[in-house]
């Protein structure tokens, strides 16, 4: 047998030494591209300086431009759930409307012979027809009606996929802003998330007087003299009387206010209004409060509410953000003087990146109109520009992302988790409470393990995986971030407390507390025993090799993750979380019978799964050496010659000679027990005996 691991270990290091293979982006050819865009669409050449290909529609006459083609991995590779990012294949045409979506690769656990597919398929077949201008919000069975708010548009997320299609989601809409930046003038291309953020903690009273001078109401006024000079040398000079009598006067007075700032929309609003527009708003929009009075307005008279202004334009670094009217009713805390002005507050969405850290760049387009069969109209435009004081904004950070939603949505999950967590951890430090006797350390361990299994593991999936190891070395490789971790806030929490109590106890506290594979092993095998079912011990020199085994797998596994995704996401397999934790047994049925037999096993052998073939388990034993005490207590008398405490380990983890091997304790407690009970520890039991009482010795914890 050592002979045999000697070999394995030579093998894996001579395949450690082989090329590591990186993601390669921009898969499609032109000939696919051509395939993939059949007549009578033509394919352009592919831009060498922005990897996006040009889409021509031919007629008769003419050919033009109808879309842009590109492949998301070539502008927001942001990395899955196995450290390898989704590449998607994106056409949008020139209006920012998605023409179609398709999925070119990925390797999402989940969609890997789990959930199949077809779901994932279906999910991004939602994009078709919709546009970067509207927002997209992603639930579960929220589409339907809601579709025709074209504002606010709801697509299906997919059940036990939530985070891998968020990421999708991320990943297709910050690529296709990055080339309708660069090919359509649309928006902000950078980072969507990498944008300073309003500060609603931030409040102050204010009248009129005090919003103006605080900066949080913008005026800028445009005298007639001034309107009337744009248009000279055009078929507009001289056309407007007013002008010519009054040059000093106002040709209009212009006001602006940023109503997500709480100093400026609640002292302009009335309260309703205020709660109203904080419901109507998704998280990132923005709601413009534009005033004016005078002679000209900032819409038409024919203009339709609910529509962009026709009159009004509004820029950010010289990119254009679209602007819709919020179509309130209301009564404006403004002077009496402004109380007849024209007035309308817009809606900016979330997807256009608005920065309230940034300048806006405001245009309002004057025409006039010369003749009265087929007149002659000329346009020109009078900029203004906004500011927002920086007192009122949290600058950009690289920690504003948009993963804050998946903890926001699921904070009640959370306080429960880390409620849960709380109450372990005190568990365990006060292990004198715990195990005091065998019954009460029984019903709190068996309580846990249920709501291991029930809450953290098929509620709130929340099973750590050999999968997020790999996930990170694959990142790691290919120089990504590691921030996709953030959009499964229970496995980041998970990972965080099991991180400390390497420190404390070593890996015992995920493997026999946390993990819910583990914990359905273990309840198995509570109820087989009951049953009278007798688990089978194997020798020691057995189990030891035997032990090896989740060694190797782990190595072999690791190494895969830094030659081969494709393999890799076959060799996780191994693990049977997925099949019984994730899906809930929903699956092909190799997958399930492997899930089953490794359940089972445990009815034979105490947690045999976990302790000769997890690799996450094995990974969780090298990383419990850090472990910086030894926090089971011993007496001289253990192992010397006192050999109970090991007798009764399930784990076969108390050598003979009574040290324990933390790197294969699950932290049962059950040696605890015996440690501190007259009635069950063979020193103590003897100290009794000596004294004259005897005490009966009876077995703990109903384990074999």
């Amino acid at each position: 047998m050592l002979c045999v691991l000697h070999r394995l270990r030579l093998c894996l290091l001579w395949l450690a030494l082989l090329c590591m293979a990186q993601v390669q982006a921009g898969v499609m050819t032109r000939e696919a591209m051509a395939q993939a865009f059949p007549a009578p669409l033509v394919v352009g050449e592919k831009d060498r300086d922005v990897p996006v290909w040009p889409i021509f529609a031919q007629d008769l006459t003419s050919t033009a431009i109808v879309a842009y083609a590109f492949e998301s991995i070539d502008f927001a590779a942001i990395p899955g759930f196995s450290g390898t990012p989704f590449n998607l294949l994106v056409a949008l045409d020139k209006d920012g409307k998605f023409m179609d979506v398709k999925v070119l690769s990925h390797h999402e656990p989940v969609f890997l012979e789990g959930l199949g597919p077809q779901p994932l398929f279906k999910f991004v077949e939602q994009y078709q027809n919709l546009s970067l201008k509207q927002s997209i919000k992603i639930g579960l069975n929220h589409a339907g009606d809601q579709k025709a708010n074209s504002a606010n548009v709801y697509i299906d997320g997919v059940a036990k996929a939530t985070a891998s299609v968020r990421i999708l989601n991320q990943s297709l809409l910050a690529a296709s802003l990055k080339v309708a930046r660069a090919k359509m003038g649309y928006s902000n291309g950078a980072d969507p998330d990498l944008i300073a953020r309003i500060r609603p903690e931030v409040y102050q009273a204010l009248d009129w007087q005090g919003l103006l001078k605080a900066g949080l109401v913008g005026k800028k006024i445009f005298k007639n003299s001034e309107v009337d000079e744009a248009f000279k040398g055009t078929v507009g000079e001289g056309l407007d009387d007013e002008a010519r009598r009054a040059p000093d006067a106002p040709f209009v007075e212009l006001y602006f206010a940023h109503l997500n700032v709480p100093s400026a929309g609640r002292n302009l609003l009335p309260p309703q209004t205020w709660d109203y527009i904080q419901k109507r708003l998704d998280p990132g929009d923005h709601a413009l409060l534009v005033m004016a009075k005078g002679r000209y307005g900032i819409v038409s008279d024919d203009f339709q509410r609910g529509t962009v202004p026709d009159r009004l334009s509004l820029k950010q670094n010289q990119l254009s953000l679209e602007m819709r009217d919020l179509d309130l009713d209301t009564r404006l805390n403004v002077p009496d003087d402004l109380r007849d002005a024209q007035w309308r507050v817009f809606r900016v969405i979330a997807p256009a990146a608005l920065d309230p850290s940034l300048p806006l760049d405001f245009e309002l387009l004057v025409s006039r109109t010369k003749g009265q069969f087929m007149p002659e109209v000329v346009n020109k435009s009078f900029a203004f520009q906004a500011q927002l004081p920086d007192d009122y904004f949290q600058a950009a950070s690289s920690d504003s992302k948009t993963w804050v939603l998946s903890w926001t949505s699921r904070w009640w999950e959370l306080v429960i988790l880390v409620a849960a967590l709380g109450l372990l951890a005190w568990a365990l430090a006060k292990p004198q409470w715990l195990t005091a006797s065998p019954q009460r350390l029984n019903r709190f361990r068996t309580g846990y393990l249920l709501f291991t299994l029930f809450f953290i593991g098929w509620y709130a999936q929340g099973q750590l995986s050999i999968v997020n190891l790999t996930a990170v070395i694959q990142a790691l490789v290919a120089k990504r971030s590691l921030a996709f971790f953030m959009y499964d806030p229970m496995t980041v929490l998970l990972w965080l407390f099991v991180a400390v109590t390497f420190f404390v106890w070593g890996r015992g506290t995920f493997c026999g507390w946390l993990c819910p594979f583990g914990a359905l092993q273990e309840l198995i095998s509570k109820v087989t025993q009951r049953l009278g079912l007798k688990a089978l011990r194997v020798s020691t020199a057995l189990d030891k090799q035997l032990k090896r085994v989740k060694y190797v797998v782990l190595a072999v596994i690791l190494i895969s993750a830094l030659v081969s995704v494709t393999w890799t996401d076959r060799l996780v397999e191994v693990e049977p979380f997925k099949t019984s934790i994730t899906l809930n047994f929903v699956r092909a049925w190799p997958f399930v019978l492997w899930a089953v037999a490794t359940v089972l096993l445990s009815s034979f052998f105490y947690k045999g799964y976990c302790r000769y073939l997890c690799p996450l388990g094995a990974g969780m034993g090298l990383l419990g050496r850090l472990r910086r005490f030894d926090w089971i207590a011993r007496r001289s008398e253990c192992g010397q010659p006192c050999q109970r405490c090991r007798s009764d380990c399930a784990y076969q983890a108390i050598e003979k000679s009574g040290k324990i091997d933390y790197d294969e304790c699950f932290q049962c407690m059950d040696c605890v027990v015996i440690y501190e009970s007259e009635t069950l520890c063979v020193p103590l039991y003897n100290n009794a005996r000596k004294t004259g009482s005897v005490i009966p010795i009876v077995p703990v914890g109903g384990k074999p």
